[in-house]
């Protein structure tokens, strides 16, 4: 008789001998092994046209009964749309290179699941194929990601770090997807990672001057404009590389940012030097997006090259781009805005503070970053 699986029950079971598997009553096929080891991993028994399969999900201990539930529902729902769950383990078994499990979690995670997958791709281009691409998955040992962790904080340890939960990641990704077995352990998992100081640097009014000399000197036109705007407005990055001409309002001032982090459409207000700046842009014929990139079509990616050289000539080389975000919101404090505003101008992603962020009128916002586009200008005086 089917029972539901709990963890409870689940911590009391024994093997009682020959095959034991006690399957749940909420999910056909979803059940509990249990081995004369003592080991307990999920399964998933389901018919493939006249073949019965099982298909192990993970190791009880390792994964959550959850986590386990969610498995098997995905594996269902796969099952529907014609494809067969054990066999393309089985597939992946047979790719065992680090650079084959990064190629799958790309495909299988991190593009459909993260709007910030241009990271992790990044970071595996950069730090984890030159290391580890042609080695197999399973030769990788907690030493290893250890070395590479320390290796990269040498000089970053916020990259490090980042790195490290990405491997963790990937490595746990890899016993479901059947790189490594169940009884692999996942060997970027008791890495210590670094101690991240919490920065705190932002462009003051005296350093203004040089930056806005070293952005105009900038040979790249639409990485410095994009450089401007991140000043006048505080947008992320990436939203704002993404955005179109379709998404400027010049009647109402405003620019629509529909792919945010806090997954919702934003609003921003134009002052009017960011106008000024978007009135000046060339557009690029037969490309959508403001700041357009080398691929026809397609937006700019990387301004990193541009703000090195700037913050290079502005004597700035300790600034980040991210940084440019933080003295929007610098700025707009010290000039009195209160905390809950300066989060809704930013879009912060905070769904404790939505509600809050939801009293403030178009008008409030405006008059904050028209103020803000003015004590830029004052504070360069005639650099723009």
């Amino acid at each position: 008789m089917n029972t539901k699986l709990t963890k409870k029950g689940i911590d009391s079971y024994k093997y009682k001998g020959g095959w034991d598997v006690r399957w749940d009553s909420l999910i056909t096929g979803f059940g509990l092994r249990l081995y004369p080891s003592g080991k307990k991993s999920f399964v998933l028994s389901y018919r493939k046209g006249k073949r019965k399969r099982l298909l192990v999900l993970g190791q009880y201990g390792k994964i959550t009964l959850d986590k386990a539930r969610d498995l098997a529902q995905k594996r269902l729902a796969e099952l529907v749309d014609g494809n067969d769950p054990a066999e393309q383990k089985k597939q992946l078994a047979n790719e065992k290179t680090v650079k084959d499990l990064c190629r799958v979690y790309m495909d299988k995670h991190a593009k459909p699941h993260k709007k910030s997958w241009k990271d992790d791709e990044r970071r595996i281009k950069v730090f984890i194929l030159p290391e580890w691409g042609q080695r197999q998955v399973s030769s990788i040992t907690k030493n290893d990601v250890s070395n590479l962790h320390h290796k990269i904080g040498l000089n970053r340890r916020y990259e490090a770090n980042r790195t490290l939960a990405l491997a963790s990641k990937m490595f746990e990704l890899a016993i479901d997807w059947g790189f490594l077995k169940e009884t692999d352990a996942n060997p970027a998992k008791r890495v210590k990672r670094f101690k991240e100081s919490k920065r705190d640097r932002w462009i003051t009014p005296e350093e203004m001057p040089e930056l806005a000399k070293a952005i105009n000197q900038e040979n790249n036109l639409y990485a410095k404009n994009a450089i401007w705007l991140y000043l006048y407005t505080g947008a992320r990055k990436s939203e704002l590389l993404q955005a179109k001409w379709e998404d400027v309002n010049l009647f109402d001032n405003e620019l629509r940012l529909p792919e945010t982090k806090s997954g919702k459409t934003h609003y921003i207000h134009l002052s009017e030097p960011a106008i000024e700046i978007l009135k000046k842009l060339p557009k690029e014929k037969g490309n959508p997006y403001i700041f357009p990139g080398k691929i026809t079509g397609k937006h700019l990616i990387n301004i990193e090259k541009s703000w090195r050289r700037i913050r290079a000539e502005a004597g700035l080389e300790d600034v980040r781009l991210h940084d440019l975000r933080r003295t929007v919101g610098s700025w707009l404090a010290q000039s009195g805005n209160s905390l809950h505003l300066i989060g809704s101008i930013l879009n912060h992603s905070n769904e404790s503070t939505t509600a809050i962020y939801a009293r403030f009128g178009k008008s409030t916002v405006r008059e904050a970053l028209e103020e803000h586009g003015k004590r830029i200008l004052s504070a360069i005086d005639d650099f723009i």
